[in-house]
């Protein structure tokens, strides 16, 4: 899955703070909510220009107000007419953003979807629901009222967003930075007013208070280092306006310590009725929330077995071998696997050669899918950085996109050297989960056939709509899929270890989605997860811990990988069986990839020919 990175392509308030702050914290690359109506949308055999071009201007009236309601956001995605304001979550902020989704679903209402293009009818109903879920979330779940995240995510993300990728030159960034710092002090007197400590949860509280000085690592990083070229005027604008943000964090950081974190005390599970309500929009999928439990217990079952049989021939022979039968009792399957996987942890790469190696991992899987012809690679590389100093030490990797309106920018698959203060007690744990087979994988997932490419083809789609709320569980899903498809294609000579960590590397995925609900839905305690995890998916002790601080501040995202991945292997057996042996992968993944990355049920619609629901 994505590792821990800034958040991309939503107006969902996260935290770019994450990568400062606990590594439990984890990926938290939420698509924006969508969730469509149970209305079909019978496939017409020619649609209307004029309800079309009705739509196409009614999609641009949504796109105007919507960056303008969120300019913080609106800078990631590349439109930089906001870039000197800030969101506004006042009263009066919410009621206008309330007005505004309303308004457009009542124009949307009046648009006859079944007279619209299919291509517009899959953006008029991932709209309708983005609009709904925008509702839902202020009026219902109302996590403006309980969870002090959206106000430190957005006090991190305005300067963040700015200041993280070269869209501007660097005098104009600063000057947009200076009018944001001036403005952020509201954003904490607006958590302060809006927050009701007994409905925060600890955790939530917690984490925060952890978190918020990380806004001035953020001006330390990008601010400070390059304040000089402002002169004058604008240069003392910008440190007064420094000095007044350091003022107001620390202001704000004893209203957290001494206030909300002593009297906090609301159920950080938000309960069985509204996380099916979220999952819904979160997902936008087919699948309900007993049908992903059933489905994901199936394949943890099934994929346990799968790694118990590579075991068995890995181990067969060696000395100290575990026992081996075919028809394993649990403790045995638990001993053999585990004893598997440590023949792929034995194999690391050196302290200081991580970066050399993941760099050469990419090369690797680049030269495989065009050897092996899986899918059209693109022409311009992705760009290898060294990750952010700030950002190290959490995450070996991740993949960063720019915005879906930003033409023209680097993609950067950041990896990050091991810290020079870590221990050699550290540096052997870290690197026994991100072995060498395992960076082979981060290189696929993040990079190629994964993430990158997927979002090098997504940004030729035609939709500017479809850009800005594309759907995580398509590209989260599609990069899961990829790391099978480069195992069955024979990656690294058909390497049975690196078969069995892809297949770790999947009970991630699977255990998401298990745990998602144990802990918000069905109360799981810290000990029942982390016994899942450690031994149920192989997750490492530190790893577990921090996954379990993430249950716990998140829910309804953990499932997007597993989901995703299933509605990719799901449509690609539709359209193998519908072509037979006229199938071509490569033609298969270029056209899931021309869609420009909606959510995986209208792909299969589209491909397929299916009424669009």
């Amino acid at each position: 899955m994505r590792l821990l990175r800034p958040s991309q392509l939503s107006f969902v308030l996260t935290p770019a703070l994450l990568a400062l702050a606990l590594s439990a914290c984890g990926p938290h690359e939420t698509a924006a909510p969508t969730a469509v109506a149970k209305t079909a949308a019978a496939p017409a055999a020619s649609s209307d220009p004029a309800v079309d071009a009705a739509f196409a201007a009614l999609s641009k009236r949504w796109l105007d107000g919507v960056m303008q309601i969120n300019p913080v956001s609106a800078t990631q995605i590349g439109d930089h007419r906001f870039d000197a304001e800030i969101d506004d979550l006042s009263a009066a902020g919410r009621q206008r953003q309330l007005d505004f989704n309303r308004k457009l679903l009542a124009e949307l209402d009046v648009v006859d979807a079944t007279r619209l293009s299919r291509e517009n009818q899959v953006d008029a109903a991932i709209l309708r629901n983005r609009l709904r879920s925008e509702v839902w979330s202020i009026e219902t779940l109302q996590n403006w009222a309980w969870d002090p995240m959206v106000y430190s995510g957005l006090a991190g993300d305005a300067i963040y967003n700015l200041m993280a990728r070269e869209f501007a030159p660097m005098p104009q960034r600063l000057k947009s930075a200076t009018a944001r710092m001036e403005k952020i002090p509201s954003i904490f007197a607006q958590a302060r007013a809006n927050l009701d400590p007994a409905r925060v949860p600890k955790i939530h509280a917690e984490t925060v208070a952890k978190q918020n000085a990380g806004v001035l690592s953020l001006i330390d990083t990008f601010i400070a280092p390059n304040a000089g070229q402002l002169k004058g005027a604008e240069r003392k604008r910008l440190d007064a306006a420094v000095a007044g943000l350091r003022k107001a964090v620390a202001e704000q950081q004893e209203w957290l310590d001494k206030t909300l974190v002593p009297n906090a005390k609301g159920n950080f599970r938000i309960g069985q009725t509204l996380y099916d309500e979220k999952l819904k929009f979160s997902l936008n999928s087919s699948l309900s929330r007993a049908e992903i439990m059933q489905r994901a217990q199936s394949e943890l079952a099934r994929v346990r077995a799968e790694m118990y049989a590579i075991a068995q021939k890995e181990l067969k022979g060696k000395p100290g071998a575990p026992e081996l039968p075919d028809k394993p009792k649990p403790e045995q399957q638990q001993k053999a696997i585990e004893a598997a996987l440590e023949l792929a942890y034995a194999d690391k790469p050196a302290r200081d050669k991580v970066v050399d190696f993941a760099k050469q991992t990419l090369e690797e899987a680049t030269t495989f899918t065009r050897a092996k012809n899986l899918v059209t690679v693109p022409d311009a590389p992705v760009k290898i950085i060294l990750m952010p100093e700030f950002q190290r030490g959490v995450a070996l990797a991740y993949c960063d996109s720019p915005g879906p309106l930003d033409k023209g920018l680097d993609t950067y698959y950041a990896i990050s050297p091991i810290p020079d203060d870590w221990s050699d007690a550290q540096v052997d744990s870290f690197l026994r989960e991100y072995n060498t087979r395992m960076v082979h994988l981060l290189s696929i997932h993040e990079a190629m056939p994964g993430h990158y490419l997927e979002g090098a083809h997504s940004a030729k789609a035609p939709s500017t709509l479809r850009a800005v709320l594309r759907s995580g569980v398509f590209a989260e899903g599609w990069a899961v899929y990829t790391e099978d498809v480069m195992a069955d294609a024979g990656y690294l000579d058909n390497d049975p270890l690196f078969r069995l960590v892809q297949l770790k590397f999947y009970l991630r995925s699977i255990g998401n989605a298990i745990l998602d609900q144990g802990v918000q839905v069905e109360d799981w305690s810290r000990e029942q997860a982390m016994q899942f995890m450690t031994q149920q998916t192989f997750q490492q002790e530190r790893e577990a811990a921090g996954k379990w601080v993430r249950a716990q501040l998140t829910s309804a995202q953990l499932p997007t990988y597993f989901v995703g991945a299933q509605e990719h292997f799901d449509m690609r057996k539709a359209v193998e069986a519908k072509l037979g042996p006229k199938f071509d992968a490569k033609t298969y993944h270029d056209q899931v990839l021309s869609y420009g990355a909606p959510p995986v049920r209208f792909v299969r619609e589209l491909m397929l020919d299916e009424p669009i629901l």
